[in-house]
């Protein structure tokens, strides 16, 4: 069974990045939305069921902490899993987002296996599908 995505971040550049990694990860993905904020994210929720979200932390009009707060707080959203991919990486602000309910965290740059790791356990797959590209290691 294949599991729909919701990838928010301002930046064109690292959605399209995000999708190419998911495509390469050897995960079972079906349909990838996007959203270049977090009111966009909302609808795009009210609009698609998704099994899984990728947000950055930093973006206009609604930010990721506040997308990942709005969520938690409403029934509907409230166990939708949040991993945060973002530049920000600092111990305290990983714990920050911890204790408002993200899933795990994925520091920019990086590699694809290093996203491919954190949703494995979040879309229910085994560890033995595992993809050849992972030698590749593109860094983003």
């Amino acid at each position: 069974m294949s599991h729909d995505v919701l990838i928010v971040d301002d930046s064109v550049t690292i959605r399209q990045m995000v999708k190419k990694t998911l495509d390469i990860a050897g995960l079972n993905v079906g349909e990838v939305y996007e959203a270049s904020n977090g009111i966009e994210a909302l609808a795009q929720l009210n609009d698609h069921p998704v099994a899984v979200m990728l947000v950055d932390i930093n973006m206009p009009t609604m930010n990721g902490i506040q997308l990942l707060t709005r969520m938690r707080g409403n029934r509907r959203l409230k166990d939708i899993p949040i991993v945060i991919v973002s530049t920000e990486g600092s111990r305290q602000r990983i714990a920050e987002l911890e204790s408002i309910g993200a899933f795990g965290y994925v520091r920019k740059p990086f590699h694809p296996e290093q996203l491919r790791d954190v949703l494995k356990p979040l879309l229910g797959v085994k560890d033995h599908a595992t993809n050849e590209n992972d030698a590749e290691g593109a860094l983003f």
